[in-house]
């Protein structure tokens, strides 16, 4: 098991690059540390405005709360207990888990998005497989959906944000507010109430 940490401060930029896997656990303090049982090498280095760490093959990372991330992985990608913005680009799988602020994703197979809010007002994501989708303060939104079922649209509230969901698989959009169909087929896809 290769190890290193660094000091990164409190509020950190953290770019992560991992051949395989990463799980990335959010902490209280000011250091990142990197772990990997791999043998294609681990690195953790300071460039001008950011931390950089790189995994040859698979590993963990523990970053402070309010760091903001971008993360990209041949493989797997899971992200816990963030408070900043993360953007996140993985080969298979992606899951984000109590993060703060979603930025830009995509992955190659299946998709799991449970924020609390997102960084712009119109953006597009893209899965392989299924997509399962939570903005908790998304209470006014546009939403189109392309998933393995065809095409919907629905409106959440006055419309004010642009969310395009497409997908290989089902689209399941999470949400506790009124979904209104639209036009001109008024089809509404899979939608489910969060787990309270």
């Amino acid at each position: 098991m290769t190890q290193r940490s660094i000091y990164a401060g409190p509020k950190p930029t953290i770019v992560i690059k991992a051949g395989g896997s990463v799980t990335v656990q959010g902490t209280d303090g000011d250091r990142v540390s990197a772990q990997s049982k791999s043998l294609w090498g681990l690195s953790v280095t300071r460039k001008k405005n950011s931390v950089q760490v790189q995994l040859g093959g698979s590993g963990e990372v523990v970053v402070p709360f309010a760091a903001d991330l971008k993360v990209y992985a041949g493989k797997d990608i899971l992200v816990q207990d963030i408070q900043g913005r993360v953007d996140a680009f993985s080969g298979f799988k992606l899951a984000l888990q109590a993060v703060y602020c979603l930025g830009n994703v995509s992955a190659g197979w299946t998709m799991a998005i449970d924020c609390q809010t997102m960084a712009d007002n119109k953006a597009t994501f893209n899965a392989g497989s299924d997509l399962r989708f939570h903005v908790q303060d998304l209470t006014s939104a546009r939403i189109r959906v392309k998933d393995m079922g065809g095409y919907w649209e629905a409106t959440i509230g006055s419309g004010e944000k642009s969310v395009y969901l497409k997908s290989g698989g089902d689209v399941t959009l999470v949400t506790d507010q009124k979904v209104q169909a639209l036009p001109p087929n008024y089809i509404l896809g899979s939608i489910e109430k969060p787990a309270s």
